[in-house]
This record gives C-alpha cells, structure tokens and sequence, in this order.
C-alpha cells in the first residue's frame, strides 16, 4: 500500500490538492471570462458582472471543494502521523478523490441527484479514513 508519497492516502491528499488547483483554476478563468480581465486584475470595490450558469457552476463546485477539503485533509494527515493506515482509510482517500473528480463535472452539466449522491460518497470517503482513527466509528 505504500507509495512515493508514504501511503495512499497521502499520495490521494497530493491528488486532490492538484485537483483544488484545477478547480481555481477553472473558476478564476470562468470569472475572468464573464467579468472581463480589467475587473479580475482590479480592487473589485464593486461587484462583478454575474458569473453566468457554467462559470457559475464552476465557481460553487470549487468552493464546495474547499468545504470537503478541509476535513479530508486533517483526517489524511492524522491518519498517517498516528500510524493508522488500514484497508478501509485507503479505499476511504480513494472514494473521496475519485467522487471529488466526478463532482465537477456533474456539477458543471447540472445533474442534480447524481451530483448530491456524488457529494455523499465524499464524505463517506472522509468518514472511512476518521474510521481507521477512530475503530469504532
């Protein structure tokens, strides 16, 4: 189970952190291209034109990240200093990383159950790593 990066979960934790990247990324470009770059590289004392639906979209995706990210990432990172890699921790990253990958797309296109669902299995990927924490959870 290990790899270049310790364990899975913290080679899961690098992969979303690139993934968050990605999203701010998409987000910024979204804003830039609905709000103009004069706005982007400005104060913004004022507010910005409406994003539109997709960069719109793109910016709650990414935001909603950050609301997950947050919890993966303590959970990760207490899990690897206190030793506690288990099978269930592994598959716990992987199921947070994979659904985080395919929340934004479903976001993006406007699926609305499948988005949700999608969410759930995040947080269900974070709850598996705070298991291998905590046993009996």
């Amino acid at each position: 189970m290990d790899s270049i990066f310790g364990t899975v979960e913290l080679q899961s934790l690098f992969c979303a952190t690139l993934l968050g990247l990605v999203q701010l990324a998409l987000a910024a470009m979204g804003g830039v291209g609905a709000r103009g770059l004069p706005w982007a590289a400005g104060p913004r004392d004022e507010a910005g034109a409406p994003l539109g639906r997709i960069a719109g979209r793109l910016d709650r995706a990414f935001r909603n990240f950050l609301e997950t990210f947050v919890f993966f990432a303590a959970a990760v990172l207490l899990a690897h200093a206190l030793g506690k890699t288990t099978h269930n921790s592994v598959l716990g990253a992987q199921i947070y990383l994979w659904a985080r990958v395919l929340y934004v797309p479903a976001y993006v296109l406007g699926v609305p159950f499948l988005r949700t669902l999608i969410w759930a299995a995040s947080l269900v990927g974070i709850l598996m790593v705070l298991g291998a924490i905590w046993p009996g959870m």
